[in-house]
């Protein structure tokens, strides 16, 4: 018996969202008994990159390498992943909570007959019964949930649990996958993505602007600060609603929702949506020269002051340091 780890990638590298779910499957494993953990990635990559998951706590990694599983089809994946499923004979899939993940685990649950448990942030109380850990309300709250199924899937929430890398390569072993025409029935034609050198979902840092910044040309501190850091750059729903910056970098409830290790606002007040875009970050930094400011109240640290000043002199302490 195993748990069956399901593994995303982008760019030839493996997210590292999933390398968090295979450390989550290790530690499960251990507590468990559950044998061992096998990883499934599907699609072009390479294989030294697939070794390498076996630092995060996989023993194995099966790697459907059909070209046409690349894009990443829904429907295909599920099939692929139930298959897997029933080759390591495992009973508990885990994987990253994403756009993707979701999915997959949606049709995934029907297939293998399980219970499906999202943004779960603990490992499962298995001292009477299974009862799973998940964050609920945009991170406002948490649920116990109780899994009576046999078979079960787990999404984990990004930055609920800690990555480890202590471990050694894994196993790479081919694994053909059976798909028929039906799981590739709806087809991606085109992706945008996202353009930055870091990608606002995958960020550990993300550095947001609001309107007190006074306008889209006083957005280079911003980047400057950004790219010191190594970070994303983010913004609020006001500021690309009139046009200082594009509609991926808007985050809130009802744009991109971040849980990076650190958040950093930077003349944004904090409207309730824009805090339930950001309050599963684990550490939050508001710099604004107004004390009234609601964010103040969610913040980990908080600067009263002008960012024109602030930001600037911020940036040239952190370059001294880093």
């Amino acid at each position: 018996m195993s748990i069956l780890v399901y593994i995303e990638h982008a760019e030839g590298k493996v997210k590292k969202t999933s390398l968090e779910a295979v450390s989550f499957a290790n530690a499960l494993a251990a507590k468990t008994g559950e044998g061992e953990v096998v990883a499934l990635a599907l699609g072009t990559i390479g294989q030294d990159e697939l070794a390498s998951v076996g630092k995060a706590g996989a023993s194995k990694v099966l790697h459907g390498s059909d070209d046409r599983l690349t894009a990443g089809v829904i429907q295909a994946h599920a099939s692929a992943v139930a298959q897997a499923f029933e080759k390591v004979g495992a009973k508990t899939v885990v994987l990253a909570k994403s756009s993707l993940g979701d999915a997959v685990a949606a049709r995934l649950a029907i297939k293998i007959n399980a219970a499906l448990v999202s943004n779960v942030v603990e490992l499962p109380d298995t001292s009477a019964g299974y009862k799973v850990k998940r964050s609920i309300f945009t991170g406002k709250a948490f649920a116990e949930t109780e899994v009576t199924t046999e078979n079960k899937i787990l999404a984990i929430k990004k930055n609920a649990v800690d990555l480890k890398t202590d471990g050694g390569d894994a196993t790479v072993e081919t694994f053909d996958v059976s798909l028929s025409d039906a799981d590739f029935a709806s087809k991606i034609t085109s992706t945008e993505r996202a353009t930055g050198e870091v990608l606002l979902p995958e960020a550990d840092i993300v550095v947001s602007g609001g309107r007190g910044l006074k306008g889209p040309e006083n957005w280079g501190m911003i980047e400057d600060l950004a790219k010191t850091l190594g970070a994303a750059t983010g913004c609020s729903k006001p500021v690309s609603d009139i046009g200082w910056r594009p509609h991926h970098e808007h985050v809130g409830q009802t744009g991109v929702k971040v849980a990076p290790s650190l958040y950093i606002a930077i003349g944004i007040s904090g409207a309730i949506q824009h805090l339930a875009g950001v309050n599963s970050s684990k550490c939050i930094v508001v710099v604004n020269k107004d004390p009234e400011a609601p964010f103040f109240k969610a913040a980990d640290y908080g600067i009263v002051g002008d960012a024109f000043e602030v930001v600037p002199k911020l940036n040239e302490a952190l370059k001294a340091e880093l």
